[in-house]
């Protein structure tokens, strides 16, 4: 088997790709598929142990060492991780369109171990942080200075700008190294995705108990300096593999393609088509030949970006087929492209709602933690509020190939469908259970609450419920079967109905979202938090929350998520499939028709 597999990779290897047009010299790229892999698949193992690490324990750390209120540490990290997956967009353009995936990802790496170890320094250095603050003894606590604030600030923009290339180049970069048109290859590209995410998974197990052990347990200091060795370690790792990697030189944005159809769209919003019944009879038709692309039926959906495709007498095409001025004249297949972009757009606000019950969850069930009985059985060992998030993870890993393996199977044989149900409906049961999710961290509060104020057990900052903190197990259990339909399936929508020159930004899109999410996750708190301030029923959000009412809270959201479902379910319906319309006797027309015009261009 080992013997198939290497004969397998050197055939992958020696494929011919084209440079720049079709006039040049074909030059032999390279794939060494696997043996690549060790380095790859290790620097995004030690860079999410080093970032996750980090991020994970930064609420707490922020409450205990910053002395920060909890509301305003909670929106500060909700707008830092906002800004962190939105500025993956960015990142997106610049690999694209200057770097190539290569070079933003060894930048963005250091840049990442930069931060990470600044914000080390915060605690290593006493000037760096406010002095301890004894509250049990009375002692008022004492903020952060604006000098401390900006250093720490400082850190969190240098891992903005890490996070910015990593998250969407690096699954890019994994399946650049595997050769897309051959069956091995194919094999190659989505076992490493599976590899992915079993990296990230474990990355984030480790995270939230071992390294947060060692943060909250025995020292803030050696647990924040244990991330930036890890993330060190990883850019080693990226740079001793460098030789055996297909580094694809980037060769400009597709935006600037979507771009030019809504320019042109515009710029002839006054024409029509001469056949309305067969729109595609009447537009231009031309694919570049050293295109990625997979050739796009016509699709009925949007048909005001169709006029950019329209030809008039004014439109030059050169020689080769292609338009002379591509800002006047705009391809059939640059326009579905478009297309595909705008049908995934209005799924992507539906999975942006439902992010934000597992954003808040994953904020809130912390406090919960805090203030409950988090001891081990009857000995004196507490768990770390931040590790109870680990019981999310680890119903999503086992889940998922429960899913893949038996799940997914039954339901073949039962629908006939390739993945058993389609991703919408996959999508659909994530964001149903997390509604239930919701409702039933409303029910746990509760009771945490109602015990806390019944049976207190007194604590170092007022008194905490007796309740045992493993009843939060229950709502995170369900948060992570309901991310592994949601997320997975985001990922793979993405992916896969994303024109093939857009998967960057397919991967930027996902982060997005997660980005859309926490601010909108922000805007919630503020709003609630403002104006609950003064009614009958006390602030929802104080920060006792044995005070508040934090399972009001939880049914909000799973209000607002089952009205989101109900939406989703709407834009499901609507939504058509890339190549699923007119894939047969209209795909055979319009292939007949660009022929006969590369004909006529010829003559």
């Amino acid at each position: 088997m080992r013997e198939i597999m290497e004969k397998n990779e050197r055939d992958d290897g020696m494929e011919k790709t084209e440079i720049g047009n079709s006039s040049r010299t074909e030059e032999p790229v390279n794939y060494r598929g696997w043996k690549a892999m060790p380095f790859v698949i290790g620097n995004e193992t030690f860079e999410k142990l080093g970032a996750i690490g980090t991020l994970s324990n930064l609420l707490v750390y922020l409450i205990s060492v910053f002395n920060m209120k909890k509301i305003t540490a909670a929106t500060m990290l909700i707008i830092f991780n906002g800004t962190t997956n939105f500025a993956t967009l960015l990142g997106a353009f610049a690999s694209d369109t200057y770097f190539g995936r290569y070079k933003t990802l060894g930048f963005s790496s250091f840049a990442s171990f930069l931060g990470l170890l600044l914000i080390d320094l915060t605690v290593v250095f006493k000037k760096l942080h406010p002095p301890h603050c004894k509250a049990e003894e009375g002692e008022t606590c004492k903020g952060p200075t604006a000098g401390q604030m900006a250093f720490l600030l400082t850190g969190f923009a240098i891992l903005v700008v890490g996070a910015a290339g990593i998250r969407p180049c690096n699954l890019a970069f994994g399946a650049d190294q595997f050769n897309p048109k051959t069956e091995s290859g194919k094999r190659g590209i989505n076992s490493f995705f599976n590899w992915y995410f079993f990296t990230f998974t474990f990355a984030q197990m480790v995270a939230l108990t071992l390294i947060v052990y060692v943060q909250s347990k025995i020292s803030w200091a050696l647990g924040f300096g244990i991330p930036p060795i890890l993330m060190l370690i990883s850019c080693a790792l990226f740079f001793m593999g460098s030789k055996m990697y297909v580094k694809v030189k980037a060769t400009g944005s597709p935006i600037t393609s979507l771009a030019q159809v809504i320019v042109v769209a515009i710029k002839k919003r006054h024409l029509k088509l001469s056949e309305p019944e067969q729109p595609w009879l009447c537009m231009f038709i031309y694919m570049p030949p050293n295109s990625i692309n997979s050739k796009l039926p016509y699709t009925n959906q949007f048909r005001c970006l169709d006029k950019a495709a329209i030809l008039t007498p004014q439109d030059e095409i050169l020689p080769d087929g292609s338009a002379a001025n591509p800002w006047r004249l705009c391809s059939m297949q640059q326009v579905e492209e478009l297309k595909c972009l705008q049908r995934v757009l209005p799924i992507w606000a539906a999975a942006l709602v439902c992010n934000v019950a597992i954003v808040q969850l994953q904020t809130y069930v912390v406090f919960q933690a805090i203030q409950s009985d988090r001891r081990l059985g009857n000995t004196n060992f507490d768990i770390p509020p931040a590790s109870y998030s680990v019981f999310l993870m680890l119903s999503m890993t086992i889940w998922i190939p429960i899913y893949d393996q038996l799940v997914v199977p039954f339901l073949q044989r039962l629908t006939g469908k390739e993945g058993g149900i389609t991703l919408l409906q996959r999508i659909g049961i994530g964001m149903f259970l997390t509604v239930i999710c919701m409702i039933v961290s409303a029910f746990v509060e509760e009771r945490r609450r109602t015990i806390a104020l019944t049976k207190p057990i007194p604590g170092p900052k007022g008194a905490i419920s007796s309740m045992s903190g493993f009843w939060l197990i229950p709502q995170l259990s369900i948060a992570g079967l309901a991310d592994a339909f949601t997320t997975v399936g985001q990922i793979e929508f993405y992916y896969k109905q994303f024109p093939e020159n857009m998967r960057s930004i397919a991967g930027s899109l996902f982060f997005c979202g997660i980005a859309g999410s926490s601010y909108l996750s922000s805007l919630l708190i503020a709003v609630v938090h403002q104006t609950t301030k003064g009614a009958a029923t006390g602030n929802w959000l104080p920060e006792d929350l044995n005070k508040g009412r934090l399972d009001y809270f939880y049914y909000l959201i799973a209000a607002l998520g089952a009205i989101n479902l109900g939406y989703f379910l709407v834009c499901a319906n609507w939504y058509k499939y890339k190549g699923s319309e007119n894939n047969n006797a209209l795909g055979v027309e319009v292939e007949l028709v660009r022929k006969k015009l590369l004909v006529d261009n010829e003559a």
